[in-house]
């Protein structure tokens, strides 16, 4: 899909703020409503949009605990890989879950209630799973964009 500068605006606007009005979108980019809706339809329908959601203040909610951990598999086999991918997206605490180059295999943001919940994470998880080598976790001090 050839896109412009408006689909360009119009994408920024929706993914900063979904619940944004159609009327509000278009006079931010400046074009009519109905040429609005046609664009954000086509971008729908062109699979630009995937879903629509919340962002929730997880502090807020009693999660306290963020992390990135960086995971490194015993080996690359296809099966334990796709074991360990499943599990990953069954846990609550895992937000994120890259598959990437480098020295570290998965890199996973991790929210818990507090230290003690992400300890239990470690040890009645990630440490359990056959195919984890070793993680090492970096602590999340402070949210600078996101």
């Amino acid at each position: 899909m050839e896109m412009d500068a408006k689909d360009r605006a119009l994408l920024a606007l929706l993914e900063e703020n979904c619940r944004l009005s159609n009327a509000e979108m278009a006079a931010r980019v400046g074009m009519s409503t109905s040429a609005c809706w046609r664009r954000v339809r086509a971008f729908e329908e062109a699979g630009l949009i995937k879903r629509y959601g919340a962002v929730l203040d997880r502090a807020a909610m009693g999660m306290d605990f963020h992390a990135i951990v960086h995971v490194q598999l015993h080996r690359h086999d296809a099966d334990q890989g796709q074991a360990f991918n499943r599990a990953v997206r069954l846990r609550e605490e895992v937000r994120d879950c890259y598959a990437t180059t480098g020295e570290a295999d998965y890199h996973l943001r991790v929210r818990c209630a507090d230290l003690a919940a992400y300890n239990r994470f470690l040890e009645e998880f990630l440490f359990r799973s056959p195919a984890v080598r070793s993680a090492q976790t970096n602590v999340i001090l402070r949210d600078i964009k996101g």
